[in-house]
């Protein structure tokens, strides 16, 4: 073979050669750049509810409680309406949260939503609350999705969306004391977002159970038995400082009352909300709701965000039943 031809082999291997390694990159970068499959929860976050001791029993109220309850009636969001927004967090971004949030309450709320539009809006709460109560979906990751915003939210986030059986909004009073208004437009989160990288679980909250054994809860997704609905019960910290509706980190403004109901020095009792969501799940079938990508889907990552709309009135009422001790529906 000449010396030409030797040299035009050489210059066609080294561009097979280099056409298979840019295919390759390509194609790596197609999996990294594109959607993520959904994403298995990890073995350790499931827990069978029977294996879980029921919880203590809380303390019987003092005799200056605020001892009753308020449940608002505020459906299961048969509107549909979904996001990818954080009001609460990330006010004036689109999309976010990098997971989808389900909501009750106020029809409008999204990224850019204000205390004026809030006020304005429509609601699906019967007695007219225009509050907005929102937290991250929860999904079949074996079933694959077919309406648009099941596809909308990507970062590993994927699959059937399980719609709410039912959804309990409740404030509850405060168990040594009366309760105080919250002020208007008043931010809250509960739940730790990141709480499966984080280097402590202080902020965990939301307890996940099964409606027949509401003894028993735990921070695990728990197997139900057949015929129960599983449940993600989100309580609110109910201890304001008594100045601001909103902090830096959106918490320091609030905090959670001792186990004996106390407020931190300085702290007001404000009502407690206490969100529960329910749902009709297979046994065996696997769930996972909706988290940043490094958090695989961690129970322990549930969360919620409320911003309270009520009007003067609507809250006043509120917080005279709490503190007359009444049972009373909105």
């Amino acid at each position: 073979m000449g010396m030409g031809n030797e040299r035009r082999l050489l210059t066609l291997l080294v561009c097979l050669v280099l056409g298979t390694g840019l295919v390759a990159a390509v194609l790596g970068a197609s999996r990294v750049t594109g959607p993520r499959p959904a994403q298995a929860a990890r073995p350790g976050d499931t827990v069978d509810l029977r294996d879980v001791p029921p919880a203590p029993a809380e303390p019987p109220p003092g005799p200056d409680a605020s001892a009753g309850t308020v449940t608002v009636d505020c459906g299961r969001n048969e509107e549909g309406h979904y996001n990818e927004d954080n009001l609460v967090v990330s006010p004036g971004l689109r999309s976010g949260a990098h997971h989808t949030h389900a909501y009750v309450g106020n029809l409008s709320t999204d990224a850019f939503s204000t205390d004026a539009s809030l006020a304005a809006a429509a609601t699906g709460c019967r007695g007219g609350d225009r509050s907005t109560y929102y937290w991250p979906v929860l999904r079949r990751p074996d079933r694959a999705g077919t309406q648009p915003h099941e596809h909308s939210a990507g970062h590993g986030n994927s699959g059937e969306i399980l719609h709410e059986a039912s959804v309990t909004v409740e404030f509850r009073g405060n168990p040594v004391g009366k309760v105080v208004p919250m002020p208007p437009f008043l931010r809250a989160v509960t739940g730790d977002a990141v709480a499966a990288t984080a280097r402590t679980e202080a902020d965990v909250r939301a307890r996940w159970g099964c409606s027949g054994s509401p003894e028993r809860t735990t921070t695990r997704y728990p197997r139900c038995p057949a015929g129960d609905r599983l449940t993600r019960t989100l309580v609110f910290p109910s201890c304001w400082n008594g100045l601001d509706h909103d902090s830096a980190n959106h918490r320091a403004h609030l905090a959670f009352p001792a186990a004996n109901g106390v407020c931190p020095q300085g702290g007001f009792a404000v009502p407690q909300l206490r969100i529960t969501l329910a749902y009709d799940v297979p046994p065996g079938a696997a769930v996972a709701v909706d988290s940043f990508p490094e958090q695989r889907h961690s129970p322990k990552t549930d969360h919620a965000m409320f911003v309270n709309a009520m009007t003067d009135a609507q809250m006043a009422a509120l917080v005279d039943c709490l503190n007359q001790g009444r049972t009373c529906r909105t």
